[in-house]
């Protein structure tokens, strides 16, 4: 099953960490996390929290243990496809927390959300299309979703996991639509 997560951070920098995390499920089912960090976890940037909103504190309070909410993603994600739209941010944050509870960094892997969408879109046309026409109508459909009612990132992963999810959706009934329009 598609799974779109999104992680906040500490910061943008090279020893930033993952303090809130976030998954939405093909079917809708979602969980989110806030990261109690790790002890030698110290990156902060005040820019980075006048963007998320979260303050440290507050993971130091209210937030899992870092081990836990790691543990808790294998355990709910292994064997489904995970999407990000920042792979290779997500993919950072998602190794750093791995790791810091022991557990191997590639025991779940990210890929583009962008390549859902496509393939969501192709599954859907390529019955009705001649190949020719394929690849410009799936590049018409993703700036057409991308276009709609599209609101400025969140940046809590929730809210940010829902919005790929919601447009992995728009995707899926724009493509189905323009094959109900073919047919007529």
């Amino acid at each position: 099953m598609l799974v779109f997560m999104d992680f906040e951070a500490s910061s943008l920098g090279k020893r930033s960490y993952p303090i809130e995390v976030a998954w939405v499920f093909e079917d809708g089912s979602a969980e989110a996390h806030l990261i109690r960090p790790a002890p030698d976890w110290e990156d902060w940037d005040p820019a980075a929290e006048a963007i998320h909103h979260i303050p440290r504190a507050t993971l130091l309070a209210d937030g899992e243990p870092h081990d836990q909410v790691a543990q808790r993603m294998v355990e709910v994600l292994t064997g489904h496809d995970l999407l990000a739209s920042a792979p290779s941010w997500d993919g950072k944050w998602l190794s750093t927390l791995l790791r810091a509870a022991g557990l191997p960094r590639h025991s779940l892997r990210l890929r583009d959300t962008e390549a859902a969408w496509r393939e969501a879109a192709r599954a859907i046309l390529a019955p009705h299309l001649p190949p020719a026409l394929l690849e410009a109508t799936i590049e018409d459909l993703l700036v057409h979703a991308d276009m709609q009612d599209r609101a400025p990132p969140a940046h809590r992963a929730l809210a940010d996991a829902q919005e790929e999810h919601d447009r992995w959706r728009a995707v899926r009934a724009a493509a189905a639509a323009h094959v109900a329009g073919e047919r007529r």
